[in-house]
């Protein structure tokens, strides 16, 4: 959806403050991302024809140069909002970084040079082992996802109060199974399911969770938490809830063993190890322009889109068919060969958590797997899960079916393997005709969008298959751990 155009700034002397938007912030770092977008374009462009990314060498003092330009914009910014010069809005509630400037994480600008844990692990007797204090009409609870009353509390928190778009037409709508899916991987932990309530009529205002994961950085691999569904009821931003949810989910981390966690947002925060871009492909074109979503370009019909975004009835793979669990154990190693080209990306230890993650669920993930036929070798996989949104004061329609793009991974003739550009053209082509399938069954399955951020081999297949951009972008961060930039194309984590 294209964004509103940008009013004017207007001066402090003359004007009351201007009221910046999360929209205006996120304008000032396209603006400032502009040439490492266009290096990002042209390395994606070479892997979509299988060519060799070319790296152009950077002016070391140039360089540092415009580091210092873009700090000295961000300081000049903190420092106009420290003023009232203007001020800042519709950003998440975490101190304007001074909540991050105090936790183990890059901040702004900083290199790195050494990969490694910022803080040091410590025993668990030096752990805190009492939990944060709360404002006193506040209480701790966890939250028993296997409880079927609590399970609805936490969907209504969400559907209310969790992540929205700029203008507030669209919110996740997480349904039980899913919460169910995404919180009980193996070896999860109810302490890591942490939510505050009112103590007056225990009513639930937040939550913050936890899971345990194995994700490998480069050659680290790390047994880490990755930290999902941080919300705070709309009516309590002001409270400051936030940073100390926060703060509690580390301290049970800690009490655990665990030093470093992976989450992912949509802000900028110090410091991201990679960004990544959300593209679409509309598959109900008609329901998205009615649901604004999609607006119908210029000089065109939907008649029109609708011919153009036709998919095929049936897929076309020889030998794909829906993934079983007895597959597990060879759908866990094509996976992790396949995921071990990537920067950052989960390792797959055990057949369990194949099972649970991938293994299609009911209302929750669908994946799909090319068998040989001769041979019974799992050649292929690919998979998808949905997460619908609710549209807000829409009379036509309450729900926007969206799938997204899960986890997927081909195997590489040996032929095609031994040098890198026909690996490149293969992998191109096989993936290609796998997400065409995938686009056919998505279809098939009653979502209107299917969604997928430009990670991984994506780039690859995204404009062949009528993706196109969004507005939105998704951040990577890694907690205590100083990591090097990933491109995009070199991200092989998918959050939920």
């Amino acid at each position: 959806m294209p964004s509103k155009k940008d009013k004017g700034k207007a001066k402090a002397t003359d004007a009351p403050p201007k009221e910046i938007t999360q929209k205006d912030l996120e304008k000032l770092a396209k603006d400032v991302d502009k040439i490492a977008s266009k290096v990002q374009h042209r390395q994606e462009k070479a892997l979509a024809k299988g060519e060799p990314i070319k790296e152009k060498k950077i002016d070391p003092a140039k360089e540092a140069e415009m580091r210092k330009k873009i700090e000295a914009m961000v300081q000049a910014l903190s420092n106009m909002e420290q003023t009232g010069a203007i001020k800042a809005s519709g950003r998440k509630d975490m101190g304007d970084h001074k909540f991050w400037n105090t936790q183990p994480v890059l901040q702004h600008g900083e290199d790195v040079t050494e990969e490694g844990p910022i803080d040091p692990a410590v025993p668990r007797d030096q752990v805190q082992q009492e939990p944060y204090p709360l404002p006193k009409e506040f209480e701790w609870c966890e939250v028993d996802i296997q409880d079927d009353k609590q399970i609805i509390e936490l969907y209504q928190l969400l559907t209310m109060n969790y992540v929205e778009d700029d203008d507030a037409q669209f919110r996740f709508d997480y349904s039980a199974p899913f919460l169910k899916w995404a919180l009980q991987p193996p070896g999860w932990r109810k302490s890591w399911h942490v939510g505050v309530r009112v103590s007056s009529n225990k009513k639930l205002v937040a939550f913050i969770s936890g899971i345990p994961a194995a994700v490998r950085s480069h050659k680290t691999l790390h047994h880490l938490t990755e930290i999902n569904y941080l919300c705070v009821h709309k009516k309590l931003r002001s409270k400051r809830l936030a940073p100390v949810l926060i703060k509690e989910i580390t301290r049970r981390s800690h009490l655990e063993g665990v030093f470093q966690a992976a989450y992912t947002g949509g802000i900028v925060l110090p410091t991201p190890i990679a960004t990544c871009r959300y593209y679409h492909r509309s598959l109900n074109p008609k329901k998205l322009v009615e649901c604004n979503f999609s607006r119908v370009p210029r000089n065109s019909t939907i008649s029109a889109m609708v011919k153009k975004f036709k998919v095929a009835e049936q897929p076309s793979t020889p030998g794909l068919r829906e993934m079983k669990p007895e597959d597990a154990t060879q759908v866990r190693e094509l996976l992790n060969k396949y995921l071990s080209k990537f920067d950052v990306a989960p390792v797959f230890e055990t057949d369990d958590d194949v099972r649970h993650w991938l293994a299609p669920t009911p209302e929750v993930v669908w994946s799909y797997v090319v068998e040989d036929t001769k041979t019974h070798k799992i050649t292929d996989f690919f998979s998808f899960y949905t997460l619908p949104s609710s549209v807000i004061g829409n009379d036509k329609h309450k729900s926007l079916n969206a799938a997204y793009m899960f986890y997927y991974a081909i195997d590489i003739p040996e032929k095609e393997a031994a040098d890198s550009y026909d690996t490149a053209r293969y992998t191109k082509q096989r993936l290609t005709e796998l997400m065409r399938d995938a686009l056919v069954l998505a279809k098939q399955a009653d979502f209107d969008v299917f969604n997928a951020l430009n990670l991984m081999d994506n780039s690859m297949f995204i404009d062949d298959l009528k993706f196109g951009p969004g507005d939105g972008y998704l951040n990577y961060y890694l907690y205590n751990w100083k990591c090097r930039d990933i491109k995009p194309h070199k991200v092989g984590l998918v959050m939920l």
